[in-house]
């Protein structure tokens, strides 16, 4: 390297492992930059002669510092505040954000990776597709140098950092709810199995009927998409069983509110003849009759907590990172079947 003629701050980033941005703001002794970071900029630049081109320098000085943010549906609630939690942080430290969505489609997914690698963002903040079982597109950031952190639907946890609900946890209190109110045959209506999420919280279910020694049918457990459609017509298919479950626990609100007409249209009573749990508490949870009871996500903190991990990875922090946010089950009228239920 000392033979090449010219030295940039893309091969000092390169052979540091850290964003060209990183390095220019060592070099300018930010104060966001470690005090360990700036020395090993400075000692590379001397070690190779460095010399700033003035006019690279007046570009990068000059173009806007950006995240790109990447999400399967940007028009939930769900989404929305947790794009709400990164926007806020990330203006507060002086950065604005992009945001797109893959509309759960693999192929956009990597061009949207593509198109942000090309305008140049210091990091990107990822929630991957139902579609998404390749992660090739992903791990090609590293050797890029452009940090990458993901929340709620993750991949490559060895490699890049995280942030999650506590997704197995949720589902063991959701099931045990159900069959504490007078359940008994609970069935789980989850996404593609291959998602990260839909294996942890299937796998919370099943282990609160392991406990309970209640034995595990695998006709009470559909998994194929996570849509409102698919809630509808995975719940008739659930429901027109010779024994069929008398509560549902569906792992996304759109599932639960597909499964919710499903048990109207067979005449069917929430939470009598069916007791009813959906996820991510979506605000119109308390508008459908009956009001569904949800498990609850602190979408906004998922938001800050992402967007801070990829600040400090930005900044040259190397640790991997799994951050887990806790949620809460909101009980509401559609999952007690007691007669007389406890006032809440």
């Amino acid at each position: 390297m000392n033979k090449k003629k010219h030295i940039s701050l893309k091969d000092i980033a390169s052979e540091l492992g850290v964003s060209i941005s990183t390095v220019s703001r060592a070099l300018k002794n930010s104060p966001e930059i470690s005090a360990e970071m700036k020395e090993k900029v400075k000692q590379l630049a001397r070690k190779w002669n460095y010399r700033p081109n003035p006019f690279a320098m007046s570009l990068l000085k000059n173009s806007p510092r950006m995240i790109g943010i990447i999400v399967p549906d940007i028009v939930t609630h769900f989404f929305s505040s947790i794009i709400s939690g990164i926007n806020d942080l990330a203006r507060k430290n002086n950065y604005s954000v992009i945001i797109s969505s893959s509309y759960e489609q693999y192929e956009l997914e990597k061009h949207i990776i593509e198109d942000f690698v090309n305008i140049r963002v210091e990091g990107i903040l990822a929630c991957i597709s139902q579609e998404t079982t390749d992660y090739s597109h992903f791990e090609a950031l590293s050797y890029q140098n452009i940090p990458l952190v993901f929340f709620d639907r993750v991949c490559l946890t060895d490699k890049f950092s995280c942030v999650v609900s506590d997704n197995a946890h949720s589902s063991q209190n959701a099931t045990e709810h159900l069959l504490n109110t007078g359940s008994k045959r609970v069935a789980f209506l989850g996404g593609a199995n291959h998602l990260e999420i839909v294996k942890q919280r299937k796998h919370g279910y099943l282990q609160t009927l392991r406990k309970r020694k209640i034995p595990i049918e695998r006709e009470l457990v559909f998994c194929k998409r996570i849509g409102y459609d698919e809630g509808y017509q995975g719940s008739l298919k659930l429901l027109s069983q010779p024994y069929p479950p008398d509560a549902i626990l569906a792992m996304n609100d759109s599932l639960a509110f597909g499964a919710m007409r499903a048990i109207k249209e067979l005449n069917m009573k929430i939470p009598d003849d069916v007791a009813l749990i959906g996820y991510t508490d979506e605000a119109h949870s308390n508008y459908v009759e009956p009001a569904l009871t949800s498990v609850t996500h602190q979408t906004y903190k998922m938001g800050t907590e992402a967007c801070n991990l990829l600040l400090k990875t930005i900044r040259g922090e190397k640790n991997i990172v799994k951050k887990v946010i806790p949620t809460s089950l909101i009980v509401r009228n559609s999952s007690d079947k007691r007669p007389e239920k406890p006032k809440r």
